[in-house]
């Protein structure tokens, strides 16, 4: 199973172990991190599971799509490395994997 790693938005870091299968939003929000808020429960919909990714993982877990993207434009906290966790699926790859929720959640590995 994949470690993450998440810094909150107070600072702390937390590793969690996560479910294969399961997406980043759906493995946060299952481990108590109640600060992700997935408000449309992860249809893409309304932005609330915004996280920012650490560089060294951007091509692991892949680009944000055109609805995603769309999302994100509205946030005052987007950065390069913003992506909504529900639409990160988590691979056995992902291991070490890290973020950060905005606008200081960062998940790494």
């Amino acid at each position: 199973m994949p470690k993450i790693t998440v810094v909150d938005r107070d600072g702390q870091q937390r590793s969690l172990v996560a479910d294969v299968g399961m997406s980043l939003m759906e493995n946060l929000r299952g481990n108590g991190f109640d600060e992700i808020l997935a408000l449309c429960g992860g249809c893409c919909s309304c932005a609330t599971c915004h996280v920012h990714v650490d560089p060294q993982w951007t091509e692991v877990v892949g680009p944000a799509l055109d609805d995603e993207q769309d999302l994100l434009e509205s946030s005052d906290h987007r950065t390069p490395q913003s992506r909504l966790s529900c639409q990160i699926q988590v691979l056995h790859s992902t291991r070490g994997y890290a973020s950060r929720s905005h606008p200081r959640t960062e998940v790494s590995a």
